[in-house]
């Protein structure tokens, strides 16, 4: 039930990332919107991760992982019903809750239904290949299905086997809580919430228009308020959503730092990548699914390896040699162009994966060994929720600097490509108002061709601005890394905190493997 669960959550992932250029030709979206489609999802599983954990400690973890199979469902269930981009928002939306309450609770009912740490490793692993599956699974079966349907059709199956899973969870899956005097931290939720959305809207919106616009100032402003507010909250708090005392811990701070940049500059990577793969290289769904197929299936090869090299080479080696791999990599792929072929881009592609999964699975260990085993869970889930923060800012910092630098350079291009005129001013008004999509959407005549090629040149100018920024972003990472980790302090004990068992479910969210979390997570059965 537990691999179910996690490939329920995950597999919205890479189908809709794959599915982008379809849902921005079919609902004519701007580039703003089509970052509000993925950043729908991310936001949710960012502000609630921490909060669902909880609400399965006291509550208990069989109705917490109910709850997310329905809001799996519904999220679906809504935006196969879609005409709008508002309402696969709100699609989006529900199937990120149903996610952020998946995750904390499906390694939870493991740790629960396995007590020995050795055997629980086994079934940990599952989940991971699970996990690892849905990102797999969901390009090619969105590349299939656009091939012979609309884009809707692409969240037909994550009605029924949610729907499914939760008829079988209510008769088979035994309860488990673990309350412990823990309660749910209101005050911080709300806060947390109120800065991670008002933040990544703040950038949406600044990148598509102005960061001088009253409503994108007056957004940052609040992210700042609600970021004092949260973390006034949290001090005050007598059971905090996240203790800030883990900051103390240099390893700590470290790999949530490297979690919430690296995840800013892949997410936002591949973002652009779909868009990429479908506006300029005009591949289908099925053909950019197999590209994508190289990152996640290198990720996978690697993953095996770098968990047995865990108890021979030091973390810092391990995150910041993936770190510098995953670097070069974004820098190999600015030199990319619309007629770059599948073995050229392949290898950058692969060697992305290869530097994913060496970073992964020694970052959430770390964050999770590097403080007191009684903060072990909530370590863990923390780590995850930077990571989903980092998430969901990358569409949201990428396609702003993506849409900035591609209109900046669009007349020039048009000008080179012969497109002059009342033509020209045109398709720049066009872009203006509703992004490089609309642009590939119009009736040019005999100038579409030329207009097209310019448009693949600005978007190209764009793409590699935000691989650069991606790749340094990656390389303040490998910094941060190299400051101020350290190898974390290894505690003793077979029995951990009441605190551990449910949150550090979340460890392992996002990652390829997860059999660390085991031997870091030794709550009894409950």
């Amino acid at each position: 039930m537990a691999c179910l669960g996690v490939f329920v959550a995950y597999l919205p992932v890479t189908t809709v990332a794959v599915s982008l250029p379809a849902i921005q030709s079919a609902l004519h979206a701007s580039t703003a919107q089509l970052s509000w489609v993925q950043d729908a999802f991310v936001l949710p599983m960012a502000a609630f991760i921490l909060t669902a954990g909880v609400f399965g400690d006291v509550h208990g973890r069989k109705k917490v992982f109910q709850a997310g199979l329905l809001f799996s469902a519904a999220g679906a269930a809504v935006a196969l019903s879609a005409q709008s981009v508002q309402v696969l928002w709100i699609g989006q939306a529900l199937a990120g809750l149903g996610a952020a309450t998946l995750l904390p609770t499906t390694l939870a009912l493991i740790s629960h239904a396995v007590p020995d740490q050795r055997e629980r490793g086994k079934f940990i692993g599952l989940w991971a290949t699970a996990l690892m599956a849905a990102l797999a699974v969901g390009p090619l079966l969105a590349g299939v299905i656009l091939d012979h349907a609309s884009w809707r059709w692409i969240y037909l199956i994550s009605v029924p086997v949610p729907l499914l899973a939760l008829g079988v969870a209510a008769r088979l899956l035994p309860d488990s809580r673990a309350p412990h005097g823990r309660k749910l931290d209101w005050p911080g939720q709300l806060t947390a919430t109120l800065a991670i959305t008002a933040l990544v809207y703040g950038v949406i919106e600044g990148g598509a228009g102005s960061f001088t616009d009253v409503k994108v100032m007056v957004a940052l402003f609040t992210a700042v308020v609600g970021g004092v507010a949260f973390v006034l909250a949290e001090l005050r708090s007598e059971s905090p959503m996240l203790d800030l005392t883990l900051f103390r811990s240099p390893a700590f701070t470290a790999t949530t730092l490297v979690a919430m940049i690296t995840f800013l500059a892949l997410i936002g990577f591949f973002f652009l990548l779909s868009l990429y793969f479908g506006l300029v290289q005009q591949l289908d769904t099925l053909q950019a699914a197999l590209r994508l197929l190289m990152v996640t299936a290198a990720a996978i090869v690697v993953g095996q390896p770098v968990g047995r090299l865990m108890h021979r080479v030091t973390p810092r080696v391990l995150i910041t040699g993936g770190l510098l791999v995953i670097s070069a990599a974004l820098f190999s792929l600015t030199g990319v162009d619309a007629d770059t072929s599948f073995a050229s881009i392949a290898w950058r592609l692969a060697l992305l994966g290869l530097g994913i999964g060496t970073v992964l699975t020694p970052m959430t260990a770390t964050a999770v060994a590097s403080v007191p085993y009684q903060q072990a869970g909530m370590a863990a889930a923390g780590n995850n929720a930077f990571r989903q923060v980092g998430g969901a800012l990358g569409p949201a910092v990428l396609g702003a600097l993506l849409t900035t630098k591609a209109l900046d350079t669009l007349p020039g291009h048009l000008t080179d490509a012969g497109v002059t005129g009342a033509t020209q001013r045109s398709i720049v008004s066009t872009a203006d108002a509703g992004g490089l999509g609309a642009v590939a959407r119009m009736n040019l005549g005999a100038d579409t061709g030329r207009a097209l090629g310019a448009l693949g040149d600005s978007f190209l100018d764009g793409m590699r601005l935000c691989l650069v920024v991606a790749g340094a972003l990656t390389l303040l990472a490998a910094l941060v890394c190299v400051l101020l980790l350290r190898r974390p302090r290894q505690e003793s004990g077979d029995t951990a905190a009441p605190v551990a068992g449910a949150n550090t479910a979340a460890a392992a969210a996002g990652s390829p493997t997860a059999r660390v979390v085991a031997a870091v997570d030794p709550a009894p059965n409950r």
